[in-house]
């Protein structure tokens, strides 16, 4: 019984630690996303960045976590999906840690290009725009196109079970449709990522890890569903 107590508090706290490590992330990142000087930017704010991927890592692992920690109440129900379930989250944790080698590499870049003094800048934009790409698209597919699989996925087997209470999953699943949507968009050029459209169509999502974390530290999983 220790487990199926403690097992979802430690769940909900990992929602919430990944939750909050991704804002941050996305906001310490700032000064290259959102400047077209981020060659020089990278340098002035290099500690800033670090600290950026130092949270995105700390997102990884907390995704990760999530689908470890509710693996064995999951494969009750369907070991299948469960097992996908992990399988996608890994997936996304790959994807995102490569967004985050990219951020680093433009910091690299950076300190290179000032300390060279008046180095030709073509070079050193072409290598800083791919890397912003590379970053660009990890971001859509981690967090945006393999979060809606992953939603879809556990929130699927919460609705069958009982685990959680029927409206959690059905806000996931509907948070699911939309956030993998915003990607597809995203990918296809109908709206940049950092859009009104694309925080409206990833509010869903966000709101139902929220509720599934609280609902989970605070209630745990349903005694009769286990």
């Amino acid at each position: 019984m220790i487990s199926v107590i403690r097992t979802p508090k430690i769940t909900g706290i990992l929602f919430i630690l990944a939750a909050v490590s991704s804002v941050f992330g996305l906001l310490l990142y700032d000064p290259i996303l959102n400047s077209s000087n981020y060659l020089t930017n990278g340098s002035g704010h290099d500690n800033q960045i670090i600290l950026g991927a130092l949270m995105e890592l700390i997102l990884v692992a907390s995704a990760v976590g999530t689908a470890v920690t509710m693996y064995p109440f999951l494969k009750k129900y369907n070991e299948s999906i469960a097992l996908g379930h992990v399988c996608f989250r890994l997936l996304e944790a790959v994807v995102i840690t490569v967004g985050v080698i990219g951020m680093l590499s433009l910091v690299t870049l950076s300190r290179q290009y000032v300390s060279a003094g008046t180095p030709d800048p073509a070079a050193y934009e072409a290598a800083g725009t791919l890397f912003l790409g590379v970053h660009e698209w990890t971001f859509m597919l981690g967090p945006n196109f393999l979060l809606g699989i992953n939603t879809m996925l556990y929130s699927y087997i919460f609705y069958k079970s009982g685990l959680v209470p029927r409206f959690i999953p059905i806000l996931g699943m509907t948070g699911a449709v939309l956030v993998f949507s915003a990607s597809l968009f995203e990918m296809f050029g109908v709206f940049p990522q950092l859009s009104v459209w694309g925080a409206l169509l990833s509010l869903p999502v966000a709101a139902n890890e929220m509720i599934l974390a609280v609902w989970l530290i605070v209630k745990g999983f349903n005694k009769a569903a286990l």
